[in-house]
């Protein structure tokens, strides 16, 4: 078999792998996936109707519509902190040890990791949507174009942030360590333009919510699914997603590459 036939099976077999453990140990998912819910339910109900009418709508649809696109990214983040701790306990348990005495591809462990973890990324994305339509959200005169953009750049953050959480995981010394090192992950939404928009901030905390990868997603994401102006954030996005994860595999290529602790 050629190198890359040899790549594309084993890079399979450990996917298989990753999925197999996520049906198994379900909790963890789970667990990262109630914090967006929870998010949206307390924001709409709870503070939706303040929310709509600071931002002149006449009632809560108005934030909901608002809202959704923000805890969607919000979601990706979340759920690659499991991504993290799973890698971190591959390295430190010692089947990673066991897998370089195999004949297997070196890459193909990580891009399982990789892989799975996208697909994860994908389903709560899909499952928060649910949520979110559930409770009044609609994407108002998007096309069928803007709906495969938007699926685009889900994937593509999802990619992107998967490699930071992979690199995070391998510089870990345990589960918790890596778990502790993403929190950065469902931090840095709470400090965009998911919950309120940049121009409502004071002046000091504007640059912070602007200069970060998660502002100029969640308003690309925004203007495809609402129709509203997307501007500069739309190459943002991209820069961000594309510089993030060449960082994240060169980071986590070098990491790999390593002895094993």
């Amino acid at each position: 078999m050629s190198t890359l036939a040899l790549a594309v099976r084993d890079s399979s077999t450990m996917l298989r792998r990753n999925l197999l453990h996520a049906r198994r140990y379900p909790s963890l998912t789970l667990n990262l996936l109630l914090t967006p819910v929870m998010l949206l339910l307390l924001f709409v109900y709870i503070f939706g109707d303040v929310m709509s009418a600071g931002m002149g709508g006449a009632d809560r649809s108005a934030y909901i519509a608002y809202l959704v696109p923000g805890v969607l990214m919000m979601t990706i983040g979340s759920t690659t902190i499991g991504t993290a701790v799973s890698v971190s306990m591959d390295m430190t348990e010692g089947i990673i040890a066991r897998f370089r005495t195999m004949a297997i591809h070196r890459g193909s462990v990580l891009v399982g990791h990789v892989v799975g973890s996208v697909l994860q990324s994908v389903a709560s994305v899909v499952l928060v949507g649910v949520v979110g339509v559930a409770i009044g959200f609609r994407s108002t005169g998007a096309t069928a174009l803007e709906w495969l953009a938007a699926f685009g750049l889900l994937v593509l953050f999802a990619l992107a942030l998967t490699w930071i959480a992979v690199g995070m995981g391998l510089v870990s010394p345990n589960a918790e360590a890596a778990s502790n090192n993403a929190m950065p992950l469902i931090l840095l939404p709470l400090l965009s333009s998911a919950f309120v928009p940049v121009d409502g901030m004071p002046g000091w905390f504007r640059p912070i919510a602007e200069y970060q990868p998660f502002t100029p997603a969640i308003e690309t994401l925004r203007g495809l699914l609402l129709g509203t102006e997307i501007g500069h954030n739309g190459w943002l996005a991209v820069a961000w997603c594309l510089g993030l994860a060449v960082l994240g595999y060169f980071w986590s290529a070098a990491r790999f590459g390593r002895d094993p602790r």
